[in-house]
């Protein structure tokens, strides 16, 4: 048993979904969204050093050592599975680890809305999972490619830093493969991917502009190819595809990305309320490409898209704030949490108590500067 595990057993017990270890500070667990210390006593950097260098082994730690940052995962045994960031802070050593089932949760498990399937039955083209840094992209990914691994016969490709789900082959052939251990780099991974006779490709972090044009490029050749990018919604994620090129590129990503995106699921996840048990419930925005999606794409008029998700829904589309409004009107996530999470704050402010009211008035109730309790 590594030394690191007893941190572990502890963050499995409290149900928590991180670690984080900080030289000079107390560990902390991240449970239902909030940060909390598990011990008073403070990492020390001997204490640090051990723990950490124990379970990534001598070579990853002198790369970790040498560049300050390390990215890999670590199995305590078959039922715990840990995604691993070593870094270096102000004070010193630093990590965080994030809880990998090792049960991948179906889409129905994990409340995930049913057209989200009808995906996994395309071809080709580009499907986009987004949302912010722990919200469950991951999860809802692997869930659409066990989906698929289960039913269809396919090749499936994943390109991961590092991989997190580890998939066994059903009806589909799956090969996963690790940045930088198996591929140097997305990009470099996402080329090979094009001689490997593959017919899906999953990228697991689409954060530059050469992995992006790839996808796209990928995407058009007939491969259908699954992303990730950290944006909240449709419009944010269609934006940022195109505003990572060179303006004198934009028009021809735009007619491209028209032509090859079948798809976004924008994810969410808001705190439940204590009366419906507390934990966090996954909310979606869904967008099917169609043809007015299209030519709104080519139009680079991103600001009808609203429209027609709102107008979408005999398709299967849902925009972001229907889908907060509907919990809210079920008692299942507070006002206040569907107002910091909404887009359109005035359409959920009415709902707060009168004191948060008059502090979201006072800050314009916009996204960017959300009113906090109790504070003026």
């Amino acid at each position: 048993m590594a030394y690191i595990d007893q941190f572990f057993e502890v963050l499995i017990q409290a149900g928590a979904s991180d670690l984080h270890l900080g030289q000079g500070q107390p560990p902390k667990i991240r449970r239902h969204g909030e940060v909390i210390p598990i011990r008073e006593e403070l990492l020390t950097q001997d204490e640090m050093a051990y723990m950490m260098s124990e379970i990534c082994g001598p070579d990853r730690w002198a790369t970790y050592e040498q560049r300050g940052d390390l990215d890999f995962a670590y199995e305590m045994n078959e039922e715990s599975r840990f995604r691993c960031n070593f870094l270096k802070q102000a004070h010193g050593y630093g990590a965080v680890f994030r809880l990998i089932p090792t049960k991948i949760a179906t889409l129905e498990q994990l409340g995930i809305p049913t057209v989200v399937k009808e995906f996994g039955h395309i071809r080709s083209g580009l499907v986009l999972v987004t949302g912010p840094t722990g919200s469950g992209k991951s999860t809802t990914l692997a869930a659409l490619i066990d989906y698929i691994n289960s039913n269809f016969h396919r090749h499936i490709i994943t390109i991961e830093e590092p991989i997190e789900f580890v998939h066994q082959n059903k009806m589909s052939i799956i090969t996963q493969r690790e940045v930088p251990e198996h591929a140097i780099s997305f990009p470099a991974g996402l080329k090979a991917a094009l001689r490997e006779d593959a017919d899906i490709v999953l990228v697991g972090e689409m954060r530059d502009l050469e992995t992006i044009q790839l996808a796209l490029t990928a995407a058009e050749t007939g491969l259908l190819v699954f992303g990730t990018l950290h944006t909240n919604n449709s419009r944010k994620t269609v934006d940022r595809m195109i505003d990572v090129f060179p303006s004198d590129q934009q028009a021809q990503v735009r007619t491209m990305l028209s032509a090859s995106l079948r798809g976004v699921v924008a994810q969410l996840l808001l705190k439940k309320t204590p009366e419906v048990g507390g934990g966090r419930i996954a909310i979606n925005e869904i967008l099917v490409a169609n043809s007015a999606v299209s030519a709104i794409i080519r139009e680079g008029a991103t600001q009808k898209l609203q429209d027609v998700i709102v107008g979408g829904k005999g398709q299967g589309m849902q925009f972001m704030d229907d889908a907060i409004w509907a919990v809210m009107q079920q008692g299942i996530v507070s006002p206040h949490e569907a107002y910091m999470k909404a887009i359109d704050k005035n359409r959920f402010k009415v709902f707060l108590p009168p004191e948060e009211q008059e502090l979201a008035n006072s800050a314009g109730g916009t996204e960017d500067t959300p009113p906090k309790p109790g504070k003026k």
